[in-house]
Protein backbone atom coordinates (compact mmCIF):
# COMPACT_ATOMS: atom_id res chain seq x y z
CA UNK A 1 0.00 0.00 0.00
CA UNK A 2 2.70 2.60 -0.57
CA UNK A 3 1.10 4.15 -3.23
CA UNK A 4 -1.02 5.51 -0.52
CA UNK A 5 1.52 7.43 1.60
CA UNK A 6 1.11 10.29 0.28
CA UNK A 7 -2.32 11.26 1.22
CA UNK A 8 -1.24 12.73 4.56
CA UNK A 9 -4.10 13.78 6.95
CA UNK A 10 -3.71 17.03 6.38
CA UNK A 11 -3.98 16.56 2.68
CA UNK A 12 -7.39 14.22 3.46
CA UNK A 13 -9.28 16.56 4.89
CA UNK A 14 -8.45 19.64 2.71
CA UNK A 15 -9.64 17.14 -0.02
CA UNK A 16 -12.52 16.51 2.14
CA UNK A 17 -12.95 20.00 2.71
CA UNK A 18 -13.74 20.22 -0.99
CA UNK A 19 -16.35 18.25 -1.42
CA UNK A 20 -17.65 20.18 1.89
CA UNK A 21 -17.46 23.37 -0.05
CA UNK A 22 -18.92 22.16 -3.15
CA UNK A 23 -21.39 20.17 -1.23
CA UNK A 24 -22.02 24.38 0.59
CA UNK A 25 -22.18 25.88 -2.59
CA UNK A 26 -24.98 23.61 -4.31
CA UNK A 27 -27.05 24.47 -1.17
CA UNK A 28 -26.41 28.09 -1.57
CA UNK A 29 -27.50 28.33 -5.20
CA UNK A 30 -30.48 26.32 -4.07
CA UNK A 31 -31.76 27.90 -1.31
CA UNK A 32 -31.52 25.61 0.83
CA UNK A 33 -29.54 26.61 3.79
CA UNK A 34 -27.95 24.53 6.60
CA UNK A 35 -29.37 26.42 9.25
CA UNK A 36 -32.90 24.88 8.48
CA UNK A 37 -32.02 22.09 10.67
CA UNK A 38 -34.41 20.25 13.68
CA UNK A 39 -31.18 19.72 15.03
CA UNK A 40 -30.11 23.43 16.08
CA UNK A 41 -31.73 25.73 18.58
CA UNK A 42 -30.50 25.54 22.25
CA UNK A 43 -26.94 23.76 21.70
CA UNK A 44 -23.50 23.81 22.68
CA UNK A 45 -21.51 23.25 19.20
CA UNK A 46 -21.60 26.65 17.23
CA UNK A 47 -22.43 27.00 13.89
CA UNK A 48 -21.54 29.31 11.19
CA UNK A 49 -25.19 30.33 10.29
CA UNK A 50 -27.24 32.64 12.51
CA UNK A 51 -31.04 33.31 13.34
CA UNK A 52 -32.52 36.26 15.26
CA UNK A 53 -32.01 36.20 18.99
CA UNK A 54 -34.40 34.74 21.41
CA UNK A 55 -34.20 36.75 25.31
CA UNK A 56 -33.21 34.23 27.52
CA UNK A 57 -30.78 32.59 25.51
CA UNK A 58 -26.92 32.76 26.25
CA UNK A 59 -25.30 36.35 25.08
CA UNK A 60 -22.09 34.39 24.47
CA UNK A 61 -23.75 33.33 21.26
CA UNK A 62 -24.32 36.63 20.54
CA UNK A 63 -23.30 37.62 16.84
CA UNK A 64 -21.81 40.68 17.35
CA UNK A 65 -21.08 41.54 13.44
CA UNK A 66 -24.45 40.84 12.19
CA UNK A 67 -26.12 42.29 15.05
CA UNK A 68 -24.37 45.91 14.22
CA UNK A 69 -25.03 44.95 10.55
CA UNK A 70 -28.83 44.52 11.03
CA UNK A 71 -29.06 47.81 13.01
CA UNK A 72 -27.20 50.26 10.48
CA UNK A 73 -29.81 48.30 8.07
CA UNK A 74 -32.66 49.69 10.56
CA UNK A 75 -31.04 53.18 11.08
CA UNK A 76 -30.58 53.56 7.35
CA UNK A 77 -34.20 52.28 5.94
CA UNK A 78 -35.80 55.09 8.96
CA UNK A 79 -33.43 57.54 6.66
CA UNK A 80 -31.62 59.28 9.72
CA UNK A 81 -27.93 59.77 10.10
CA UNK A 82 -25.25 56.99 11.15
CA UNK A 83 -24.24 58.51 14.93
CA UNK A 84 -21.74 56.76 16.47
CA UNK A 85 -22.03 55.20 19.26
CA UNK A 86 -24.95 53.94 17.81
CA UNK A 87 -28.30 52.45 19.74
CA UNK A 88 -28.97 48.58 19.24
CA UNK A 89 -32.74 47.58 19.21
CA UNK A 90 -33.44 44.04 20.54
CA UNK A 91 -34.64 43.06 17.28
CA UNK A 92 -31.11 43.53 15.89
CA UNK A 93 -29.54 41.63 18.41
CA UNK A 94 -28.57 38.26 15.71
CA UNK A 95 -27.12 34.81 17.70
CA UNK A 96 -25.02 32.07 16.18
CA UNK A 97 -27.19 28.94 15.73
CA UNK A 98 -25.90 25.80 17.82
CA UNK A 99 -26.54 21.98 16.99
CA UNK A 100 -26.79 19.63 20.42
CA UNK A 101 -23.64 18.21 20.96
CA UNK A 102 -24.88 14.65 21.35
CA UNK A 103 -22.70 11.75 21.37
CA UNK A 104 -23.22 9.35 18.73
CA UNK A 105 -21.08 6.01 17.12
CA UNK A 106 -21.66 5.63 13.35
CA UNK A 107 -20.45 2.57 11.12
CA UNK A 108 -20.87 3.79 7.59
CA UNK A 109 -21.01 0.75 5.28
CA UNK A 110 -19.85 0.91 1.74
CA UNK A 111 -21.36 -1.82 -0.95
CA UNK A 112 -17.93 -3.15 -2.85
CA UNK A 113 -19.84 -5.86 -4.61
CA UNK A 114 -18.98 -5.96 -8.38
CA UNK A 115 -22.37 -4.50 -9.16
CA UNK A 116 -20.98 -1.04 -7.85
CA UNK A 117 -19.00 -0.97 -11.14
CA UNK A 118 -21.77 -0.07 -13.25
CA UNK A 119 -22.56 3.55 -14.89
CA UNK A 120 -25.27 5.70 -12.24
CA UNK A 121 -26.97 8.68 -14.00
CA UNK A 122 -26.40 10.63 -17.30
CA UNK A 123 -23.11 11.74 -16.56
CA UNK A 124 -22.06 8.37 -16.64
CA UNK A 125 -20.28 8.24 -13.25
CA UNK A 126 -19.95 4.60 -11.61
CA UNK A 127 -21.97 3.93 -8.68
CA UNK A 128 -18.58 3.05 -6.62
CA UNK A 129 -17.36 6.72 -7.74
CA UNK A 130 -20.54 8.00 -6.52
CA UNK A 131 -20.66 6.04 -3.02
CA UNK A 132 -16.56 6.89 -2.24
CA UNK A 133 -17.79 10.93 -3.04
CA UNK A 134 -20.89 10.14 -0.92
CA UNK A 135 -18.67 8.19 2.18
CA UNK A 136 -15.78 10.74 1.87
CA UNK A 137 -18.02 13.82 2.14
CA UNK A 138 -20.20 12.20 5.14
CA UNK A 139 -17.13 11.70 6.80
CA UNK A 140 -15.80 15.21 6.74
CA UNK A 141 -19.27 16.41 7.61
CA UNK A 142 -19.09 14.37 10.70
CA UNK A 143 -15.80 15.24 11.75
CA UNK A 144 -16.72 19.46 11.37
CA UNK A 145 -20.12 19.14 13.06
CA UNK A 146 -20.10 16.37 15.65
CA UNK A 147 -16.38 16.06 15.94
CA UNK A 148 -17.40 14.13 19.48
CA UNK A 149 -18.90 11.45 17.21
CA UNK A 150 -17.19 7.44 16.69
CA UNK A 151 -17.18 6.84 13.09
CA UNK A 152 -15.77 3.34 11.78
CA UNK A 153 -16.00 2.33 7.84
CA UNK A 154 -16.84 -0.83 6.47
CA UNK A 155 -16.75 -2.44 3.29
CA UNK A 156 -18.42 -5.13 2.21
CA UNK A 157 -19.24 -7.57 -0.81
CA UNK A 158 -19.87 -11.06 0.61
CA UNK A 159 -17.44 -10.73 3.46
CA UNK A 160 -17.23 -7.51 5.63
CA UNK A 161 -14.00 -5.91 6.44
CA UNK A 162 -13.48 -2.29 8.53
CA UNK A 163 -11.79 0.15 6.41
CA UNK A 164 -9.16 2.71 7.46
CA UNK A 165 -11.00 6.06 6.41
CA UNK A 166 -7.83 7.05 4.58
CA UNK A 167 -8.55 4.42 2.69
CA UNK A 168 -11.68 5.81 0.88
CA UNK A 169 -10.27 7.08 -2.26
CA UNK A 170 -8.54 4.08 -3.15
CA UNK A 171 -11.38 1.78 -2.57
CA UNK A 172 -11.89 -0.60 -5.60
CA UNK A 173 -15.02 -2.94 -5.89
CA UNK A 174 -14.63 -6.82 -5.69
CA UNK A 175 -14.60 -9.01 -9.39
CA UNK A 176 -15.08 -12.75 -10.68
CA UNK A 177 -11.14 -12.86 -9.81
CA UNK A 178 -11.87 -11.92 -6.09
CA UNK A 179 -13.40 -15.95 -5.16
CA UNK A 180 -16.95 -15.13 -4.99
CA UNK A 181 -16.34 -12.50 -2.92
CA UNK A 182 -18.04 -9.77 -5.46
CA UNK A 183 -21.74 -10.99 -4.38
CA UNK A 184 -23.27 -9.06 -2.20
CA UNK A 185 -23.88 -9.31 1.83
CA UNK A 186 -25.55 -7.23 3.93
CA UNK A 187 -26.04 -9.36 6.67
CA UNK A 188 -21.79 -9.55 6.69
CA UNK A 189 -22.29 -5.39 7.16
CA UNK A 190 -24.35 -5.26 9.47
CA UNK A 191 -22.73 -8.08 11.76
CA UNK A 192 -19.69 -6.46 11.97
CA UNK A 193 -21.40 -3.11 12.39
CA UNK A 194 -23.11 -4.22 15.20
CA UNK A 195 -19.94 -6.04 16.80
CA UNK A 196 -18.22 -2.37 16.30
CA UNK A 197 -21.20 -0.78 17.93
CA UNK A 198 -21.57 -3.15 20.91
CA UNK A 199 -18.29 -1.73 22.29
CA UNK A 200 -19.19 1.63 22.38
CA UNK A 201 -20.86 3.47 25.50
CA UNK A 202 -22.87 6.37 22.90
CA UNK A 203 -26.27 6.77 23.48
CA UNK A 204 -27.11 7.10 19.91
CA UNK A 205 -25.91 4.17 16.95
CA UNK A 206 -26.56 3.77 13.75
CA UNK A 207 -25.65 2.08 10.49
CA UNK A 208 -25.27 3.62 7.27
CA UNK A 209 -25.57 1.75 4.25
CA UNK A 210 -24.29 2.89 1.25
CA UNK A 211 -25.23 0.72 -1.81
CA UNK A 212 -26.66 -0.06 -5.16
CA UNK A 213 -29.38 -2.02 -3.73
CA UNK A 214 -30.22 -5.77 -2.95
CA UNK A 215 -28.71 -8.37 -1.40
CA UNK A 216 -27.31 -11.62 -3.31
CA UNK A 217 -25.64 -13.56 -0.30
CA UNK A 218 -25.63 -14.07 3.34
CA UNK A 219 -24.21 -16.59 6.07
CA UNK A 220 -25.57 -19.93 6.69
CA UNK A 221 -24.30 -20.74 10.44
CA UNK A 222 -25.72 -24.29 10.91
CA UNK A 223 -26.09 -27.67 8.98
CA UNK A 224 -29.43 -26.96 9.62
CA UNK A 225 -29.34 -23.66 7.17
CA UNK A 226 -27.96 -25.25 4.53
CA UNK A 227 -30.20 -28.77 4.17
CA UNK A 228 -32.82 -26.17 4.56
CA UNK A 229 -31.95 -24.43 1.35
CA UNK A 230 -30.78 -27.50 -0.27
CA UNK A 231 -34.26 -29.10 -0.31
CA UNK A 232 -35.65 -26.21 -2.08
CA UNK A 233 -32.93 -26.00 -4.43
CA UNK A 234 -30.67 -29.03 -4.96
CA UNK A 235 -27.84 -27.31 -6.97
CA UNK A 236 -26.92 -23.81 -4.70
CA UNK A 237 -23.98 -22.35 -4.51
CA UNK A 238 -22.16 -22.75 -0.91
CA UNK A 239 -19.07 -20.35 -0.56
CA UNK A 240 -15.70 -20.30 2.56
CA UNK A 241 -13.03 -18.20 1.50
CA UNK A 242 -9.39 -20.24 1.64
CA UNK A 243 -6.22 -18.88 2.96
CA UNK A 244 -4.85 -18.00 0.07
CA UNK A 245 -7.81 -15.43 -0.74
CA UNK A 246 -7.61 -13.86 2.36
CA UNK A 247 -3.91 -13.22 2.16
CA UNK A 248 -4.57 -12.00 -1.11
CA UNK A 249 -6.87 -9.57 0.05
CA UNK A 250 -4.67 -8.39 2.99
CA UNK A 251 -2.00 -7.96 0.77
CA UNK A 252 -3.42 -6.39 -2.59
CA UNK A 253 -6.23 -4.35 -0.16
CA UNK A 254 -4.79 -4.32 3.33
CA UNK A 255 -8.83 -5.43 4.40
CA UNK A 256 -8.64 -8.07 7.07
CA UNK A 257 -11.98 -10.06 6.20
CA UNK A 258 -14.61 -11.03 9.07
CA UNK A 259 -14.55 -14.62 9.23
CA UNK A 260 -16.64 -17.11 11.29
CA UNK A 261 -14.69 -20.25 10.81
CA UNK A 262 -17.96 -21.77 11.26
CA UNK A 263 -19.89 -20.29 9.17
CA UNK A 264 -20.06 -20.40 4.95
CA UNK A 265 -21.90 -17.75 2.49
CA UNK A 266 -25.03 -18.93 0.15
CA UNK A 267 -24.61 -17.07 -3.04
CA UNK A 268 -27.51 -16.71 -5.40
CA UNK A 269 -27.46 -13.84 -7.84
CA UNK A 270 -31.11 -13.02 -9.30
CA UNK A 271 -31.77 -10.20 -11.53
CA UNK A 272 -33.28 -7.34 -9.60
CA UNK A 273 -34.69 -9.72 -7.48
CA UNK A 274 -33.40 -11.43 -4.15
CA UNK A 275 -33.76 -14.77 -3.16
CA UNK A 276 -35.84 -15.79 -0.75
CA UNK A 277 -33.81 -17.07 2.07
CA UNK A 278 -31.12 -14.21 1.69
CA UNK A 279 -33.73 -11.81 2.44
CA UNK A 280 -34.96 -13.45 5.63
CA UNK A 281 -31.96 -13.57 6.82
CA UNK A 282 -30.80 -10.36 5.96
CA UNK A 283 -34.02 -8.77 7.70
CA UNK A 284 -33.75 -10.93 10.61
CA UNK A 285 -29.75 -9.48 10.72
CA UNK A 286 -30.67 -6.20 10.41
CA UNK A 287 -33.76 -6.38 13.11
CA UNK A 288 -31.03 -8.00 15.86
CA UNK A 289 -29.49 -4.95 15.32
CA UNK A 290 -32.50 -3.19 15.94
CA UNK A 291 -32.86 -4.91 19.62
CA UNK A 292 -29.55 -3.29 20.29
CA UNK A 293 -30.89 -0.15 19.63
CA UNK A 294 -28.69 0.37 16.58
CA UNK A 295 -30.53 2.45 13.99
CA UNK A 296 -30.12 1.47 10.17
CA UNK A 297 -30.31 4.02 7.22
CA UNK A 298 -29.81 3.44 4.09
CA UNK A 299 -28.77 5.70 1.02
CA UNK A 300 -29.13 3.96 -2.62
CA UNK A 301 -26.82 4.93 -5.63
CA UNK A 302 -28.39 3.59 -8.49
CA UNK A 303 -31.12 4.84 -10.66
CA UNK A 304 -32.80 1.28 -11.08
CA UNK A 305 -36.46 1.39 -9.68
CA UNK A 306 -35.94 -2.25 -8.74
CA UNK A 307 -33.12 -1.76 -6.36
CA UNK A 308 -34.44 1.42 -4.77
CA UNK A 309 -37.60 -0.61 -3.99
CA UNK A 310 -36.03 -3.34 -2.00
CA UNK A 311 -33.89 -0.92 0.51
CA UNK A 312 -37.13 1.05 0.54
CA UNK A 313 -38.82 -1.95 1.59
CA UNK A 314 -35.80 -2.74 4.16
CA UNK A 315 -36.41 0.58 5.87
CA UNK A 316 -40.57 0.18 6.18
CA UNK A 317 -39.63 -2.64 8.06
CA UNK A 318 -36.86 -1.02 9.96
CA UNK A 319 -38.72 2.31 10.38
CA UNK A 320 -35.62 3.99 9.09
CA UNK A 321 -34.50 6.32 6.48
CA UNK A 322 -33.80 5.74 2.28
CA UNK A 323 -31.92 8.33 0.45
CA UNK A 324 -31.46 7.75 -3.15
CA UNK A 325 -28.48 9.57 -4.86
CA UNK A 326 -29.38 11.77 -8.23
CA UNK A 327 -25.92 11.94 -9.13
CA UNK A 328 -26.47 15.35 -10.63
CA UNK A 329 -27.94 16.50 -7.52
CA UNK A 330 -25.65 14.09 -5.40
CA UNK A 331 -24.28 17.10 -2.85
CA UNK A 332 -27.63 18.55 -1.76
CA UNK A 333 -29.45 15.35 -0.99
CA UNK A 334 -26.67 13.99 1.32
CA UNK A 335 -26.51 17.17 3.28
CA UNK A 336 -29.65 18.32 3.42
CA UNK A 337 -30.98 15.15 4.74
CA UNK A 338 -27.94 14.35 6.82
CA UNK A 339 -28.28 17.18 8.77
CA UNK A 340 -31.98 17.78 9.19
CA UNK A 341 -32.55 14.07 9.85
CA UNK A 342 -36.34 14.34 8.48
CA UNK A 343 -37.77 10.85 7.87
CA UNK A 344 -38.39 10.88 4.73
CA UNK A 345 -37.88 8.98 1.04
CA UNK A 346 -36.60 10.58 -1.85
CA UNK A 347 -37.20 8.47 -4.60
CA UNK A 348 -35.90 8.37 -8.37
CA UNK A 349 -39.61 9.62 -9.18
CA UNK A 350 -38.65 13.11 -7.21
CA UNK A 351 -38.17 16.20 -9.78
CA UNK A 352 -34.36 17.45 -8.08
Amino acid sequence: MKEKKWLTNKGFFEIGGKILHDVMKDLNSAEVGLHETKLTGSGNVLIDTTKKFEPGNDIKFLSVPQTILNTIKRISKLNHKIDFPIVIDLDDLEEFETLEDVRAAIVYCIDLSSTMKYSIGKIGTSRIEAAKKALWGLYALNKKFFPNDSISIVGFGSMASLIDPYDIPFLKTFDANDNFLHYTNYQAAFRLAKKILQKSSAQNKRIVMITDGQPSACFIDNIHQKNEIISDKPYSNFYTPDKNVIFKIKKERDMELNINEESMVYLCYRYKKVDPKINDRTVMEAKKCKREGIDIDTIVVSDEEELLKYAQDLEKKLKGKTYHINQENMDEVLVHDYLTNTRKVLSSQHIW
